[in-house]
């Protein structure tokens, strides 16, 4: 429908504000799921190892453009006049969403395979020790109990994230182009 200037403003500050937050937790959770995990098993040789380090990578450079958006969009609500911010939050938010929508084709496909191998490429830097006296145990660089369970669970999580980055910079795009008059 048609909106004053002062509901522009306000659904721009919510969108922006909403866009920053999700933003940072899928931040957050990129470079959780990477440092407690990924930057372990990443081997050149390894095509899934590699996959899943581009995903998680692109997934952070998908956050960081949605934040930047975020900002945008608040500085669009409190200055509504200029075109040039018109057109960088334009720009932004088609970027952050084209970005987020590759993320969750990529993150699913991440999902896919580690169901498909059960977990294994999660564990490849895992050495397998058998002594005598004790069970088979495992001396990994990292804890190897909840790690398949753990990264999953992170990246569901931003794959929900990624989604809802979705559909705020599709909602900050429509609202540009409504600014725009396109």
């Amino acid at each position: 429908g048609h909106l004053d200037p002062g509901s522009h403003q306000r659904v721009l500050m919510k969108t922006g504000l909403i866009l920053l937050i999700i933003g940072h937790l899928n931040f957050i959770t990129g470079a959780f799921v990477h440092g407690t995990v990924l930057r372990f098993i990443v081997t050149p040789q390894d095509a899934i190892s590699l996959q899943y380090v581009v995903t998680n990578a692109a997934s952070v450079v998908s956050a960081l453009l949605t934040i930047s958006c975020g900002i945008a969009a608040l500085m669009l609500s409190r200055y509504l006049a200029p075109a040039a911010l018109k057109w960088a939050v334009f720009a932004l938010s088609t970027s952050s969403s084209l970005g987020c929508l590759s993320c969750l084709l990529g993150l699913a496909v991440s999902i896919g395979l580690t169901l498909g191998s059960q977990g294994r490429v999660l564990l490849t830097p895992c050495t397998v020790t058998d002594v005598a006296l004790a069970p088979v145990s495992r001396e990994c660089p990292f804890d190897p109990t909840r790690v398949y369970s753990s990264t999953l669970s992170l990246w569901a999580i931003s794959l929900l994230l990624n989604s809802m980055e979705i559909v705020f910079g599709i909602r900050c795009l429509l609202l540009t182009l409504h600014l725009l008059r396109l």
